[in-house]
Formats: structure tokens, sequence, C-alpha cells
């Protein structure tokens, strides 16, 4: 997967909490520690984020863009 954004941290799902529309979904990671983003619950179901996957997350203006190669 290609993506616009430079600034990658590899991370681990730590949770996912599912809403109808969004979904928060907090990562372990080794620097800052801990992040979290709010994605759709659509974009959560189609990467199959669960806790415990190793993802790359995409810094990108204010959001985290979690990244399931």
């Amino acid at each position: 997967m290609k993506y616009e954004a430079e600034n990658k941290i590899s991370a681990t799902v730590k949770s996912v909490r599912a809403g109808d529309i969004m979904s928060v979904v907090t990562f372990d990671v080794t620097e800052p520690c801990e992040m979290t983003s709010v994605i759709t619950t659509e974009s959560v179901g189609l990467l199959g984020l669960e806790p415990g996957d190793e993802v790359k997350l995409v810094i990108r203006a204010v959001n985290v863009v979690p990244a399931k190669d």
C-alpha cells in the first residue's frame, strides 16, 4: 500500500472500541509509548484490526492512520 505521509511508526494494536460509525483504536508504540486513532468502524473492519496486530502508524496532519500490510 502506498502512503502520502512520510512519518511512520511501528505499533501493536492494544484495543479496539467499535461504535456504529466511528471506532477508537489504541496502539502500543516504543516512542512515545501509546497513540490513539479515531477512524470509521468500516475502516476497522476493512483492515481487520484486532488487539495484538502489528501495524505501522502513518502520521498525517492531525490524524494517526493505521496501515496493515
